[in-house]
This record gives structure tokens, C-alpha cells and sequence, in this order.
């Protein structure tokens, strides 16, 4: 499977960003780390090894992002304000910088963006904030409530990228057209926020996945057995 790392200074978050592709051609998939992960964390927990067979075969192409969740969300030196206007610059870096990439190297227009734990949140906000370029969305044992890391602040931008808050008011046709998967085990203590948005998502008429897990709970061995089960599910057409 080839590997390719690369480097470069960012002129959108004003520092170096980091980044691992994995295959040659395919469908581009943004996979998000988990909470304040970096660019081989999914690598390293063995999540694109478990999906190997689809990356050498030439069906997707993976990218694995870099973080800046210790400038954003996780930051708690700065003003809840500074935390999410950083965020904003993390997504914006995301759609001009890794999702252009991604289109021109792939020939594709849409990507899929996936994402464990906190990474799933990422996943998830993305697609739902773009969804013009996203295709699929894949959350494995995500949490979607933002408003946890802000100290109660509250402002039109936490509104924007808090998912149950501002997606009942969205209205564009990406979104209806998008297959997004909720995978979270029974166990997982973000089982709620996944039933939550659930709900809002069947109630827009959104169609979706939601897959409880029987007995499974928040680690990495449940996510490696969803992963490659929404890309084989989506290979068949089934997502």
C-alpha cells in the first residue's frame, strides 16, 4: 500500500500541517484523528490497515489530516470565542487546502469524511457544514454536541458547528443526497448523542445508517470492524 507523507507551512492556520495519503487513485476519504490526534494516528491504531484491500485495489484513496484540536477545541487557556474561530480556520484549511488536493489528484468532486471518537465529530460537522463536497460521511463512536469545550459560551459560530443545534434549520439538497453512517457501539457513552441526531436526521427525512453495535463499546477494535464494513457497503451500493 503506498504511503506518502507530506509537510508544508499553512498560510490559512499560520503553521506547519502534516498529512499521510494512502493508495494511488480512488475515491478520496478524509479521516479525521481522534481527540488531539495527529496525521498517523489512524495508521498507528491500525484503522488503514483494516481497509488495506480497498486502498490497494484503487477504490478509495485515504487522507489523514493533521489535528489543531489543542489550538481549538481543547485549548482552555483562550476564550471559548478564540477556540471556535480557530476551528474555523482548521475547516477552512480542510476545504481550500486537503479536499482540493484530494479532487485534483482523484478526478473526484465529492470525498467521504470519517472520523472516530472526536474525529467523528469532525467527520460529521464537515459534511454537514459542505455538504456540496461530500459524498458520504462515516462517524464511528462520535459525539456531536460541541458546547461541552466552551464553558458554557455560546455564539452564532459555536451555532454553526454544533450539528444539533443547526442542522433541523439547514435546507440544501447535498445533504438529503449524502449516505452518512452512525456507527457507535452499545456500550459507547456517546450512544445518546448518536440516537439524538438520529432523530433529528429521521424527522428532516434525511436517510441514514444508524449501527449500534451489540455489545461493543468505545475503542479502536470496534472501529476497525466498522470501517472496512461501510466501505465494502458502500462498494455495493449500499450507503
Amino acid at each position: 500500500m503506498r504511503e506518502e507523507s507530506i509537510k508544508y507551512y499553512s498560510p490559512i492556520i499560520g503553521r506547519d500541517f502534516e498529512m499521510l495519503i494512502f493508495g494511488e487513485s480512488g475515491i478520496p476519504v478524509i479521516a479525521f484523528p481522534t481527540s488531539m490526534g495527529r496525521h498517523y494516528q489512524n495508521r498507528d491504531f491500525k484503522l488503514i490497515e483494516s481497509v488495506a484491500p480497498f486502498v490497494e485495489s484503487g477504490f478509495i484513496k485515504i487522507y489523514c489530516p493533521d489535528s489543531i484540536d489543542e489550538q481549538s477545541w481543547y485549548n482552555t487557556h483562550i476564550h471559548p470565542a478564540d477556540r471556535v474561530r480557530n476551528h474555523l480556520l482548521y475547516d477552512q484549511m480542510i476545504l481550500e487546502e486537503v479536499v482540493s488536493r484530494a479532487q485534483k489528484e482523484t478526478s473526484h468532486n465529492k470525498v467521504i469524511t470519517a472520523g472516530c471518537s472526536f474525529g467523528g465529530y469532525q467527520a460529521i460537522n464537515f459534511a454537514f457544514r459542505h455538504p456540496e463536497v461530500v459524498a458520504h460521511t462515516f462517524s464511528m463512536g462520535g459525539a456531536f454536541d460541541i458546547k461541552m469545550h466552551l464553558d458554557g459560551y455560546y455564539d452564532d459560530n459555536v451555532y454553526f458547528n454544533n450539528p444539533p443545534d443547526y442542522l433541523p434549520d439547514l435546507d440544501n439538497e447535498h445533504l438529503f443526497q449524502m449516505g452518512i453512517v452512525l456507527g457507535v457501539g452499545e456500550h459507547d457513552f456517546c450512544i445518546a448523542q448518536n440516537k439524538r441526531l438520529s432523530e433529528i436526521m429521521t424527522k428532516k427525512g434525511m436517510a441514514h445508517w444508524l449501527d449500534i453495535r451489540p455489545g461493543a463499546n468505545h475503542d479502536w477494535p470496534v472501529w476497525r470492524e466498522m470501517f472496512p464494513a461501510y466501505i465494502e457497503a458502500l462498494q455495493t451500493a449500499k450507503v
